[in-house]
């Protein structure tokens, strides 16, 4: 499951809505907005993720929020690590090696030391 895939079917069913219905009014399938939801898909497009802003009457931060969520949603991802350190390219090969294994608490402690690291080079 992507982010975006996660919180998707959070908005349909804190609503109460059926996939089918959703579909319909999304003006995609059934099957496509399935496999959306199961990260089976690639990320959503500006235009598609503009359809479910509206379709939920989603404003501001909310808005905001799923724009990230599906910009951090590829299912697919490839790294290139050339001319970077040995160190990038080994933490590169190892998240793709071990990420299934990890369990929540490992990936949560992952992202907060990147997000950190993040929020350091930005000053």
């Amino acid at each position: 499951m992507t982010p975006f895939g996660e919180r998707l079917r959070a908005l349909r069913e804190e609503r109460g809505l059926q996939l089918k219905d959703m579909a319909v009014a999304l003006g995609v399938s059934s099957t496509y907005l399935s496999a959306l939801e199961h990260g089976h898909r690639s990320r959503p497009n500006w235009s598609f993720v503009q359809r479910v802003i509206h379709y939920f009457n989603i404003i501001w931060d909310e808005a905001d929020e799923l724009q990230r969520l599906a910009d951090l949603s590829d299912p697919r991802i490839t790294l290139r690590t050339s001319g970077l350190s040995s160190k990038a390219t080994e933490l590169a090969n190892r998240l793709s090696r071990d990420i299934g294994s990890l369990s929540e608490e490992d990936l949560a402690r992952l992202l907060d030391v990147l997000n950190a690291a993040r929020d350091r080079n930005r000053t």
